[in-house]
């Protein structure tokens, strides 16, 4: 069996954009897959393919789950990547939209399908969504960081570069194979805020969306989002103001924070402790206040 299965084949698409995320190792509160589920859902996107999962997947790590249907019977539901097509007759181009969890093994066959599959539909323009947990604070606007096969187009999205090197996830092979294959390819991350590591986070999620609107040129109505960021924001004001010592840890964030915004250059990490200490301990916090992942 070939791993990419048609539904169908799309036709029309206007100068697309492919945008992906993967849960797992890349999505730090959930960010990147909440804004591409929101994408999905805001433009009626249909799905046009899937990958079959048995070839890069461990199913220890990703197990299938069982559910009964209409009939009573019991039905295996696999992992899946879905392909979804998303037509914005206002917009300039559609989208593309790859989702799934990140996969286990063969990533470099994976990259290759992706990149196969976005050459096959002509399209212009690869972005991937990332998450990633920091030591930020969730009352200051949403740290966006990333990088793009275009330094011109890092300068015009105002996008801070990214200088992390070490382990990477499915998404940095991805945009690796799409520069080898000239493909044009961009990545944009939000930072998360590494104390409350356990919650989704909407206002992730939003940034994301917003950073890619100026992308690719395709808007969607956020008002929904934008509601479930604030909330968000409020309860975990609220839980951090249940216990003194988180208090005063998101405190010297937010000091750090507008000391690299007047002087745009970090302080050194020794300024502030890393989150790991205390954590675990505010999970207890989110859960008496109703947050969870």
């Amino acid at each position: 069996m070939q791993p990419l299965i048609w539904d169908r084949r799309p036709d029309g698409l206007r100068a697309p954009a492919m945008v992906c995320s993967f849960q797992g190792w890349n999505d730090a509160g959930d960010a990147a897959s909440s804004a591409t589920d929101f994408l999905a859902q805001s433009l009626e996107a249909k799905r046009f393919a899937l990958l079959d999962t048995e070839e890069f997947y461990d199913f220890q790590a990703n197990r299938p789950h069982v559910q009964i249907d209409d009939t009573q019977a019991r039905v295996i539901s696999w992992p899946s990547v879905e392909i979804f097509e998303a037509r914005a007759p206002r917009a300039p181009r559609d989208l593309v939209i790859v989702q799934g969890a990140e996969p286990s093994m063969r990533w470099r066959s994976f990259s290759a399908l992706i990149v196969d599959l976005a050459e096959a539909l002509d399209v212009q323009l690869v972005v991937t969504l990332g998450g990633l947990l920091a030591d930020v604070p969730h009352s200051q606007p949403v740290a966006m960081t990333g990088f793009a096969s275009d330094p011109s187009l890092m300068e015009r999205l105002g996008l801070k570069s990214s200088h992390y090197e070490g382990p990477t996830g499915i998404v940095g092979v991805l945009h690796a194979s799409c520069t080898e294959a000239g493909l044009p390819s961009a990545s944009i991350w939000a930072s998360v805020p590494h104390y409350v590591a356990a919650a989704a986070s909407p206002k992730a999620a939003l940034a994301l969306l917003r950073k890619l609107e100026s992308m690719v040129g395709v808007s969607v109505d956020v008002s929904e989002l934008e509601e479930a960021a604030g909330e968000y924001e409020h309860q975990v004001g609220l839980a951090v103001q249940s216990d003194p010592d988180i208090q005063a840890f998101v405190e010297r964030l937010e000091r750090r924070a507008e000391a690299e915004a007047e002087s745009e250059s970090p302080l050194g990490p020794q300024d502030v402790p890393s989150g790991d200490s205390i954590a675990r301990e505010f999970q207890r916090f989110l859960r008496q206040r109703g947050i969870e992942s």
